[in-house]
């Protein structure tokens, strides 16, 4: 069954062209992911195909009622009211009357025996089951248990949730209306990777249709079964997720250009045979001035055969195929200056704790050597930030030492992109750094995706993606030889997103980064620092390494679980008078099995 068909979608907004060319189809279970650069207008695309902005071209057809369409996005949420009120929002019928129903509770026993109290009372209490109010209560109960948020969080503040805990309450807030299709924007965005791995998993699992952006790689591997990519000309569906997606991106680039390539020579071609006969043509037309037959008999042959060549010219220029854009390699010369010693900085025995809360870390202790790259993780609140800041001295520790090497340099991305000023243009920005052409700022530029005009654009307009770029950029570029990057790719588009992965494998100093792009970690990371209550798991490997290892544990940990399991049943058997011995016999050899195994 098709949910919704678009067809050459334009989108004006204020005289503006927005979106261009968009075609989409949906079918009935699919996984929609749509990609897309920054500003390419993703987001109002959405809004179109939900039926929340007019469209100025093109066709837009549903197979569902528009209400049957459940968009979770970015909005206003009252921070003090409770997880369980947030959800009942989802319903205003259903949450008005029960707010009147408890309204008339509590004054049952002043009015209780008030005829008419009870006449209006029973007529509220059939309006709510008329509009299934009671079915509306259990599937709130049955969806937050599915959502695994427990009976201990429903009515603690909405502010007091973690960023995961968030996204599970609005998805459960949507499914309670059963939409037909679920549109998801970034939803992603402030999960720690744990949350992602469980979004991943549960839209996988679930049985409608659902349209997403996103630009976590690894998310769209694991949940979409088509991708759409939009651009300035339309859109184009994929099979499958982001590694199919790429492959035939990079199979079809790799075809344009050996189609461009082959069309500049037909068009050299054309041009020197064109410019031949001209030259012929001439000659010709001078010897006919002069009533020679053949001269002229020439210079006509000539004439046709040039009017014959310039057809075939202009239909090659009519067909021609734009030259792809190629992504310029990183290739800067890095002046990290001479360094002695191998240790950068080193913690020993630090504790911190903001005021009146208990202590985030406690004596904790680690150095960063030359040419580390450490990925810094751990769930969302366990001080992931916190630690960058007490390594680059923004907070002071409780206790202990931080000894950080004279010739040591740090550069802090928070700081490089709070540093930016709003009325310099990016070029600007770039050429504050020392010993810097205007030349290259604009090839370093051109690296990280700003061309031509773009390089002229002022900081206070641009988006929170380009600022991000900007500010990678100039702290890259800095004499920095330790770079502390909290999120760096946060808003970043895919292309950028895989710039600065290759800026950061072309580094030649230190790099400690926090990000929950799985993708950039792995490409990345040479070191793991977990942070899990207070302490710090220091893993000596990849970050791939690192997710291997994390996985044996939990499987041991499972597996160790299974043994108790089986070893109480079996006590429970051998105590009984009459034990049955093929039962007892197939637990040992189960155990035995999962001995092996650990």
């Amino acid at each position: 069954m098709r949910l919704l068909k678009a067809e050459n979608l334009t989108v004006d907004i204020n005289g503006l062209n927005i979106v261009q060319g968009g075609s989409l189809e949906i079918v009935q279970g699919e996984k929609v992911a749509l990609l897309g650069r920054n500003g390419v207008g993703k987001t109002t695309f959405l809004r179109v195909l939900t039926g929340n902005l007019p469209h100025s071209k093109g066709s837009l057809s549903y197979g569902i009622d528009k209400s049957d369409i459940g968009w979770m996005m970015e909005e206003e949420v009252q921070q003090e009211q409770t997880a369980l009120a947030f959800i009942q929002q989802g319903n205003a019928a259903c949450d008005h009357l029960k707010s009147k129903l408890a309204e008339y509770n509590a004054l049952w026993d002043l009015k209780g025996n008030d005829e008419r109290f009870i006449d209006e009372y029973n007529t509220l209490l059939q309006d709510y089951a008329d509009h299934g109010g009671y079915e509306w209560e259990a599937a709130v109960e049955r969806i937050l248990k599915e959502m695994k948020i427990g009976e201990a969080l429903w009515n603690n503040p909405y502010s007091s949730l973690s960023g995961g805990q968030k996204t599970r309450l609005k998805l459960a807030r949507l499914l309670i209306r059963q939409p037909k299709l679920l549109v998801l924007d970034e939803p992603t965005n402030h999960l720690d990777v744990e949350s992602v791995e469980w979004l991943a998993a549960w839209l996988r699992g679930y049985r409608g249709t659902v349209l997403f952006i996103s630009h976590e790689r690894e998310f769209i591997d694991k949940v979409a079964t088509v991708t759409y990519e939009l651009t300035e000309k339309g859109t184009k569906r994929y099979p499958g997720g982001y590694s199919v997606y790429k492959k035939l991106k990079e199979e079809e680039i790799q075809a344009a250009k050996a189609l461009y390539d082959k069309q500049q020579q037909e068009r050299k071609k054309l041009l020197e045979v064109i410019q031949t006969y001209k030259q012929w043509y001439q000659k010709g037309s001078n010897a006919a001035s002069v009533r020679d037959p053949y001269a002229q008999k020439q210079a006509g042959r000539h004439a046709v055969q040039i009017k014959s060549k310039e057809k075939a010219l202009e239909k090659l220029e009519n067909q021609r195929t734009e030259k792809p854009r190629e992504t310029k390699e990183i290739r800067a010369s890095f002046d990290i200056g001479e360094f002695d010693s191998k240790r950068m900085i080193a913690l020993k025995d630090i504790s911190f704790s903001y005021s009146h809360t208990s202590p985030f870390f406690i004596d904790i202790s680690f150095h960063i050597q030359r040419g580390e790259r450490i990925a810094v993780t751990g769930r969302n609140g366990s001080g992931k930030t916190t630690l960058l800041r007490l390594l680059t001295g923004q907070l002071p520790p409780d206790k202990g030492s931080l000894k950080k090497n004279p010739q040591t340099k740090i550069g802090y991305f928070m700081q490089e992109l709070e540093g930016l000023k709003l009325e310099n243009t990016i070029l600007d920005e770039i050429l504050s750094l020392k010993n810097i052409t205007q030349e290259e700022a604009r090839t370093i530029l051109a690296c990280f995706l700003f061309r031509r005009e773009e390089v002229f654009k002022k900081v206070k307009d641009l988006s929170m993606g380009e600022k991000c770029r900007v500010a990678f950029v100039k702290l890259y570029f800095s004499e920095a030889n330790l770079l502390v990057l909290d999120e760096p790719t946060n808003y970043l588009d895919i292309s950028a997103r895989e710039q600065i992965e290759e800026a950061l494998l072309s580094y030649h100093g230190s790099v400690v980064i926090v990000s929950h792009d799985p993708y950039l970690l792995r490409s990345v990371a040479n070191r793991v620092l977990y942070l899990n209550n207070g302490t710090i798991e220091d893993f000596q490997g990849t970050y791939e390494e690192w997710e291997n290892y994390k996985k044996r544990t939990v499987d041991q940990q499972n597996l160790l679980n299974e043994q108790l399991v089986l070893e109480l049943k079996l006590t429970d058997l051998l105590n009984q008078e009459e034990s049955d011995m093929v039962q007892i016999r197939m637990i040992q050899n189960e155990i035995n099995a999962i001995k092996k195994q650990l």
